[in-house]
């Protein structure tokens, strides 16, 4: 399809409906299906076209089916298991904390889950700084732990330091999640491209200590689809393979309510980058607002609902604390989803 600008962006339909039509097609090689995209572009109204006007390019990027990332096909829907072994963070902090309660944490989500994401500093916001000593103090043994006790799921170590990576690694883990998309640690960006590690890049602005603090946008869909295209083209300049990266737009860092439901609302856009997507909203501020429910711990059924939203939109991976009972849900999603046989 011959563009109308410079910066045109493409935001697949995403469909579920066992009906499909003539001039549907596969969107990213998994589940979902779309026959119409969104043109979106800045100062101009959004324009909804068929499929067929797309070119090969882009067609490629939105049908083609997504690589394995750390060793899971992105085929199917993939939960990542949240432990904090943290005493602040703002949902379960200091559940965890105790090397011998994260350890058996870990391996009661491993039931549900397809990856673990182990973390040893809060980023909620106001959160502050923890030294990389101690963050791998609470971090590496517990990996080192799980699989000694032959855990051999892949787990993602969540760190903003190459140091901390560095020894989380040397520990078992085998995925790099950074909240900052390699920005915080100058030295991260070579670390993860020397061990030729899956990197996760997630969108945040500013530091957890100030970064809900008053956030603008000029269009927050299409500015964080920027700012994620840019660390994508860091990460490649830096020597990380494009067949070793998934995003994350970063829901709740940085963003306010509104700026949320944006995201969510069109959130099958980021599949225009063409790699694996992975969608973190679980228990955060803006659910228990929506769903009113000042407690953190009790915004699972909100979490759910926003998990399968992402589902909805084709995103490959959900990240969460309710691992028991997402699973539960996305086998309920799948099962009545699931295109019927002819």
């Amino acid at each position: 399809m011959k563009g109308r600008g410079v910066s045109i962006y493409l935001r697949p339909i995403a469909m579920t409906d066992p009906g499909r039509g003539p001039g549907a097609l596969p969107l990213v090689g998994g589940w979902c299906w779309f026959s119409q995209v969104e043109v979106l572009e800045r100062g101009r109204s959004a324009l909804v076209v068929p499929a067929a006007e797309l070119d090969a390019a882009a067609l490629a990027r939105l049908c083609g089916a997504r690589g394995d990332f750390g060793g899971l096909g992105m085929d199917r829907p993939r939960i990542m298991g949240i432990l904090n072994v943290t005493p602040d963070s703002f949902s379960d902090g200091g559940q965890f904390l105790r090397p011998e309660a994260a350890v058996m944490g870990a391996r009661r989500m491993a039931a549900g889950a397809d990856i673990l994401d182990i973390g040893g500093e809060s980023t909620r916001p106001g959160a502050l700084f923890v030294d990389a000593q101690e963050e791998i103090a609470r971090t590496a043994p517990v990996i080192a732990a799980l699989r000694a006790g032959g855990l051999d799921l892949p787990i993602s170590v969540d760190t903003r330091k190459a140091e901390v990576a560095a020894a989380a690694f040397a520990a078992g883990a085998t995925v790099l999640n950074d909240v900052t998309a390699l920005q915080f640690d100058a030295g991260m960006a070579g670390f993860a491209a020397r061990v030729g590690c899956p990197v996760i890049l997630m969108h945040s602005v500013a530091d957890p200590t100030s970064m809900q603090d008053d956030p603008r946008y000029g269009d927050v869909l299409l500015d964080v689809y920027d700012a994620l295209a840019a660390r994508v083209a860091a990460a490649e300049a830096a020597g990380i393979a494009r067949s070793r990266l998934a995003i994350d737009p970063g829901i709740g860092f940085g963003k306010t309510l509104e700026h949320n439901l944006a995201l969510l609302n069109r959130l099958s856009l980021f599949h225009n980058m063409g790699l694996p997507v992975l969608l973190g909203a679980s228990r955060k501020r803006f659910i228990g607002t929506i769903g009113a429910e000042a407690e953190a711990a009790k915004r699972m059924p909100g979490s759910l609902a926003v998990a399968l939203h992402g589902l909805a939109q084709g995103v490959q991976m959900i990240r969460v604390h309710d691992v028991t009972e997402t699973r539960q849900a996305v086998n309920l999603w799948q099962a009545v989803t699931r295109r019927e046989p002819r």
